[in-house]
C-alpha cells in the first residue's frame, strides 16, 4: 500500500530525539535501537516463516522507495524469511489445525482467532525478556479480553470496519451510516460482502440489534435468513478482491476495514467511507507464535523488530491502520491521527469486539454459512444468462433437426 506523507515524516524524525534516518540509493538505512542483540543468530542459517494477511506489511513496491520491512530485517539479523498470506482468520485456522502449524513461526490472528487459539493450545508464551520493544505498545490495547494475562501475542494493527461506497453510484438521500443500505434493492449487483463468516454474519446480527458475539442460536439464524434474503442482491463475496472492485467503480458499495478503505479512497476520489450508528467491529490483529515453531527465540527477535519505532512507522504509514505503537503515532501528522484510522470516541463506544465463541455456537455459524453460499444464484444477472443459454440451445436443436431432416429426404 502507500505511504501518505513519507518525506514530512522523515523529516520530522531527523529532527526529533528518534533514531537517525539516512538516504539511501536502495531504500533507508536505520539505526536500530540496542534492545537485542540484532546478530544473536547472524550465521546459523535460520529461516522464519512469517504468515500474515494479504496487503499487510511494508514493502519496496519499486514506486516511490518504499520500506522494505522484510529485507531490512534480513539485512540487520541475517535470518532468512519466507512470507506468505492468507484471506480470513478462518483460513489461517483450518491451515494450522490440519498439521501446517509446524510450517510457521510467526502468525498475526485477529483478536477472537487469537484466543480460540489460545484456548485449544495453538499457541506458545511469548518471553517478553526478548521483545524488550513490546513496552511500547500502547497500555489501551494491552491485556485484552481476547488474551487476558498478555501473554500469547502483541498488538499488530487495530482498526473498525465501516461501509466504503462510490459517491457517484450511491444515492445522496440513502443512508450509508446504516447497515440497511447493504440490503437497498436499488444497489442489486452493486454490494460486495465479506467472504468470511464472522465479519458478515456479525454485520447482519448487529444491523438486527444483536451482540456480535451473542450465543442465543435463535439470533443467529435470524441473521443468516437475512443473508440468505440479501444473496441476490450481492455482486461478490470478497476479501482482498475489494481493492479491483471498489477502485475500478465496479461496485457501489461494500464493508470493509477502515484501513484499507483509506488506501483504496487515495487511488479513487469518488469513494468513501462511513461508519453505521447500530455500531461497528472493533478488532485488533496480533502477532502470535505457534506451540510448534522451531524457531521460537528468532521469532521474539522478528517480533521485537517490528516493534521498532521506526519500523512500526514505516509500517503503519505503508499500510494505512492504526499502530498500536505509542511512539511511532506520535510521529504522524494530525491529520492522520484524526483521520477515520483512528475513530472518534462516540464510535469508538458503539464499537464492539468479537470474542472467542463457544465450539458449539462456531459450527452453528460454519454451518449457516456454508449454506448462505450454497443457496440460491449468487446475483441476478445470472437469468438472463441462463435464458439466453437456453435460446441460444433451441436454436441449435431446432437447427441440427433441419438439417438431420435435409439428409433424410435424400
Amino acid at each position: 500500500m502507500k505511504r501518505f506523507i513519507a518525506f514530512l515524516l522523515l523529516t520530522l524524525l531527523i529532527c526529533s530525539a528518534a533514531p537517525a534516518v539516512f538516504a539511501a540509493e536502495s531504500g533507508y538505512d536505520i539505526d536500530y535501537s540496542d534492545s537485542v542483540d540484532w546478530n544473536k543468530f547472524r550465521g546459523e542459517d535460520i529461516t522464519l516463516n512469517v504468515y500474515n494477511w494479504g496487503e499487510y506489511i511494508s514493502v519496496d513496491d519499486g514506486e516511490d522507495g518504499a520500506f522494505d520491512t522484510i529485507a531490512a530485517f534480513e539485512k540487520l539479523t541475517g535470518i532468512d524469511v519466507v512470507y506468505s498470506t492468507f484471506s480470513t482468520n478462518e483460513e489461517l485456522y483450518a491451515k494450522l489445525k490440519m498439521g501446517g502449524g509446524s510450517q510457521y513461526d510467526i502468525i498475526i490472528p485477529s483478536d477472537y482467532m487469537v484466543s480460540r487459539m489460545i484456548n485449544e493450545g495453538m499457541l506458545t508464551k511469548l518471553n517478553f525478556d526478548n521483545i524488550p520493544n513490546s513496552g511500547m505498545i500502547m497500555d489501551t490495547l494491552k491485556n485484552a479480553d481476547y488474551d487476558p494475562t498478555g501473554e500469547y501475542s502483541v498488538p499488530y494493527f487495530w482498526g473498525i470496519v465501516g461501509i466504503i461506497y462510490n459517491t457517484t453510484l450511491v444515492d445522496a438521500e440513502d443512508d450509508v451510516h446504516s447497515w440497511d443500505i447493504l440490503w437497498n434493492e436499488k444497489y442489486a449487483n452493486n454490494i460486495l460482502m465479506f467472504q468470511n463468516s464472522r465479519d458478515t454474519v456479525g454485520i447482519a446480527l448487529k444491523r438486527l440489534g444483536y451482540s456480535f458475539n451473542t450465543t442465543n442460536e435463535e439470533e443467529i439464524r435470524h441473521a443468516a435468513q437475512t443473508l440468505v434474503d440479501q444473496k441476490p442482491l450481492v455482486q461478490a463475496y470478497v476479501m482482498d478482491e475489494i481493492f479491483d472492485k471498489m477502485i475500478g467503480g465496479e461496485a457501489a458499495l461494500a464493508p470493509y476495514y477502515a484501513g484499507d478503505a483509506i488506501v483504496m479512497m487515495q487511488d479513487n476520489p469518488d469513494l468513501a467511507f462511513a461508519v453505521p450508528t447500530e455500531g461497528t467491529n472493533l478488532f485488533v490483529d496480533a502477532m502470535c507464535i505457534p506451540a510448534d515453531s522451531k524457531n521460537k527465540e528468532a521469532a521474539e527477535l522478528f517480533i521485537n523488530f517490528m516493534c521498532e519505532t521506526l519500523v512500526a512507522l514505516k509500517n503503519a504509514e505503508y499500510v494505512g491502520y492504526a499502530t498500536p505503537h505509542a511512539e511511532a503515532f506520535t510521529y504522524l501528522d494530525e491529520e492522520m491521527q484524526t483521520s477515520v484510522t483512528y475513530p472518534s470516541d462516540e464510535i469508538m463506544e458503539a464499537a464492539e469486539a468479537f470474542i472467542a465463541l463457544p465450539s458449539s455456537t462456531t459450527s452453528l455459524l460454519d454451518g449457516l454459512w456454508t449454506d448462505i453460499l450454497s443457496t440460491g444464484a449468487a446475483s441476478p444477472w445470472m437469468t438472463p444468462v441462463f435464458m439466453g443459454i437456453c435460446i441460444a440451445l433451441t436454436i441449435g436443436i431446432n437447427a441440427f433437426k433441419r438439417q438431420k431432416k435435409k439428409r433424410n429426404s435424400f
